[in-house]
């Protein structure tokens, strides 16, 4: 069947020939939590996801991590993709934030998709022109942008019905802070009257405050 590929944002006009490589690959589901790959680990294949988000995080030498991109539907791996035509390892893990639908295209078939499909060759690189980009959006905001400014947009991005359930030291990995420097904001945010926090969750209270704060560039 090629019910995936249809669904595949990107691959839906890709040549007959590869089509017919990729209709023998079957989707698999993964539970949230689920590790996809490790530091040091080489790269076996090229993931689509086809629905959910993966995380992919860098730990540094103090043991800090950092969020450094999200892979959702029509999304690519940058460290994969590099893995794949470069032979570098992976520098960072990949975590499943969500339950995710996925396929998993072997490494071989993966390079003879690069070199005989047009179609799949431009799905592979722009994705990752804008995978590139959103990184050097976060290089930016990381070197440029206050850590209220992140935080309040970090809050607005994942926010659901008002409410971000995330913790303190996941939404500083989000934001490329300590966890305690969050700890800090988000108690003068609540002061402010800007949200509340519970335990695991932050209530957003003024939305408007928040989007003022999040455009702030120093």
């Amino acid at each position: 069947m090629t019910g995936w590929i249809e669904a595949a944002t990107g691959l839906d006009r890709i040549e007959a020939a590869a089509r017919r490589r990729l209709a023998r690959l079957v989707p698999v589901t993964l539970d949230r939590g689920t590790a996809l790959f490790h530091p040091g680990e080489a790269a076996k294949g090229f993931i689509v996801v086809l629905a959910g988000r993966i995380e992919v995080f860098l730990t540094g030498p103090s043991g800090r991590d950092i969020l450094l991109y999200s892979v959702e539907a029509g999304g690519s791996c940058v460290q994969t993709t590099l893995g794949l035509l470069g032979g570098e390892d992976y520098t960072g893990e990949a975590v499943a934030a969500t339950e995710v639908r996925a396929v998993l295209i072997p490494r071989a078939d993966f390079l003879a998709l690069m070199d005989t499909s047009p179609a799949f060759r431009g799905f592979v690189f722009t994705a990752f022109a804008e995978r590139m980009q959103g990184m050097l959006h976060l290089l930016e905001r990381v070197a440029f942008q206050r850590v209220e400014s992140r935080l309040a947009a970090a809050l607005l991005d994942r926010a659901e019905a008002g409410e971000v359930r995330a913790t303190h030291q996941e939404l500083a990995t989000a934001i490329g802070s300590a966890r305690e420097v969050v700890s800090r904001r988000l108690d003068a945010f609540a002061r402010s009257g800007l949200v509340a926090t519970e335990r695991g969750s932050v209530i957003l209270r003024d939305s408007t405050a928040l989007a003022r704060l999040a455009a702030v560039q120093d």
